[in-house]
């Protein structure tokens, strides 16, 4: 061999050091965001939450010292593509741990993350995520599935609830009429079952459901159907971008009815894009406040939020701020399990146990407290139900909206769920 093979040799052999003990002072998280599949309009905002916190948290130091190597992926809400880059990171130097995003992916990577002993904290509340043990027998064991807020089907059950009172309320005779839409998917269908039964529980006529599709287009044949059902109460299942479509489609046919809608199906956003239509839609909100709220916490999300937006200008939806929860969450579990024998994955879901009525450091009074334990992993049967108000034009800038109060998210009633062990997993 000649010198200067043996350098070149050598230099790659320090390069390969260097690298691996780079890889070694980080902690690799996978993160899965929709920014351009048929959830994007709530996937963005929720992403760049992600995102921007993992900055801050390098920003401040990282996890105990480390540095955390985030590698965010746009998968197009596309389950192909989101098992191959499950593939990527369970492989070779595997992730500690994966901030995911849709249902019918979360569910579709459930059994890998089980075997392979990989916590992913997703977008996706539905309740068959919540059972680790599957002792409940509606849903398969989910051990290293978490997710920060109420289920979908317990956010529906609340919503019936306050639609029982509502309606006795506004002393209204006879049965109240409710159907359950959405897009014929995992992610819509997911608490369809669970509000039906309550539904008739409460004494409520179910009707068929009407299903419309994941993407914004023509549903003015739904909004006749509605009409001629006599339906008085209806649960929008998809996003918001479709959802407008329905609204606004329903309002030009003269539809007389109260639209509840799933936690991604309306925010500060929507209310803008569907003016006059989404005035008096109920839907769940998984944080206590919404942007620039009167809590200690929103100073330490106002800070995160300069990742991205320096001048601080930019109006965060409520989608942001759930992002920003959910984020520091697994920071907080990672760094447990970086004290406690390291930040291996099955350390770090082990982190999130730790404790009870749990808000980030910093978070108060933005972050609702979640508990989970490893026998439930519902963080909180609470659900916080608010409507939105729209009082005029929807033309201009958000912040000037929400600032003027053309747009209000007005809080109507919290909802405290029993823990019910047969509502455990669906």
């Amino acid at each position: 061999m000649t010198m200067k093979s043996f350098l070149t040799s050598a230099s790659l052999a320090l390069l390969i050091a260097g690298a691996s003990a780079s890889a070694q002072a980080q902690i690799a998280v996978g993160h899965l965001a929709d920014y351009s599949g048929g959830t994007s309009d709530v996937g963005t905002p929720y992403g760049q939450g992600v995102v921007d916190t993992f900055a801050w948290i390098n920003k401040n130091g990282g996890i105990g010292g480390k540095q955390v190597n985030l590698d965010s992926n746009d998968y197009g809400y596309q389950v192909p593509r989101a098992i191959a880059l499950y593939k990527k990171w369970s492989g070779g130097e595997k992730v500690s741990a994966i901030m995911g995003w849709g249902t019918a992916d979360t569910e579709a990577l459930t059994g890998f993350l089980a075997q392979d002993k990989i916590p992913d904290i997703s977008g996706s509340y539905s309740a068959a995520l919540t059972d680790p043990t599957g002792a409940g027998g509606k849903a398969k064991p989910a051990p290293y599935n978490f997710f920060y807020g109420p289920s979908y089907s317990d956010a529906l059950r609340a919503e019936l609830t306050w639609a029982a009172e509502d309606w006795k309320a506004k002393g209204k005779s006879g049965k109240p009429k409710y159907v359950h839409m959405g897009a014929n998917h995992p992610y819509p269908n997911a608490p369809k079952a669970a509000g039906e039964a309550i539904a008739a529980e409460l004494g409520f006529d179910v009707l068929p459901p009407l299903v419309f599709a994941l993407a914004p287009g023509d549903y003015s044949a739904q909004c006749l159907s509605l009409k001629s059902s006599g339906a008085n109460y209806a649960y929008l299942g998809n996003t918001a971008a479709s959802n407008i479509s329905v609204m606004k489609a329903c309002k030009a046919a003269g539809v007389d009815i109260q639209f509840m809608s799933n936690v991604w199906g309306m925010d500060e956003n929507a209310a803008k894009a569907a003016g006059d239509a989404a005035d008096g839609v109920i839907f769940p909100l998984r944080t206590a406040v919404g942007w620039g709220g009167n809590a200690p916490g929103m100073k330490t999300v106002q800070e995160i939020s300069k990742i991205s937006d320096p001048s601080g200008k930019i109006y965060r939806p409520v989608h942001y701020i759930a992002g920003v929860c959910t984020s520091l969450y697994m920071k907080e579990a990672i760094e447990w399990a970086a004290k406690n024998g390291g930040t291996g994955g099955e350390n770090v879901a082990k982190g999130f146990y730790q404790k009870k009525d749990w808000v980030p450091a910093g978070m108060e009074g933005v972050c609702n407290p979640s508990t989970w334990t490893d026998k439930d992993h519902r963080p909180t049967t609470k659900v916080d139900l608010y409507r939105s108000k729209v009082s005029g034009s929807t033309d201009g800038d958000l912040n000037d909206l929400m600032a003027k109060g053309t747009i209000k998210l007005e809080k109507v009633k919290t909802v405290d769920l029993p823990r019910k062990p047969e509502w455990h997993g669906w």
